[in-house]
């Protein structure tokens, strides 16, 4: 009978440990990014990421106008040569929200010469 209350006694412990845990470990949640900030995505946005730090699972929003602009998830050939490649992922909506994978994440705007006046953006996610 004393075996029985000693494991139980342990267990409680454990459980109280386990809440202890729990309730004093902070919950970790994406960082939400305006790219552009203010501005939005447009011309010269090329140097936005630089002295931002950004994790995986964080998430961008890429605010332009529809008509005139898109956001293209390319692979870094695709950001270098202003090209998306066959099957990317272009996305048109004027508000769009891309959440980041680990490594390098590039995005380009597709329209005729955007690219090259620098609406492109390459981000690394740790």
């Amino acid at each position: 009978m004393c075996q029985g209350r000693g494991n139980a006694i342990r267990a409680m412990i454990i459980v109280v440990t386990l809440l202890c845990l729990l309730i004093h470990s902070a919950p970790v949640h994406a960082a939400t990014y305006t790219v552009g900030d203010k501005l939005g995505w447009i011309f010269g946005v090329v140097n936005w990421p630089k002295g931002k730090t950004f994790k995986a699972g964080d998430k961008l929003v890429f605010k332009y106008w529809r008509l005139f602009h898109n956001v293209a998830e390319v692979d870094s050939d695709g950001y270098n040569n202003c090209k998306a490649p066959e099957g990317a992922k272009v996305h048109k909506t004027g508000n769009d929200t891309i959440t980041l994978k680990k490594g390098s994440n590039s995005f380009i705007c597709t329209v005729f010469g955007h690219c090259l006046l620098g609406m492109k953006i390459t981000v690394n996610a740790n």
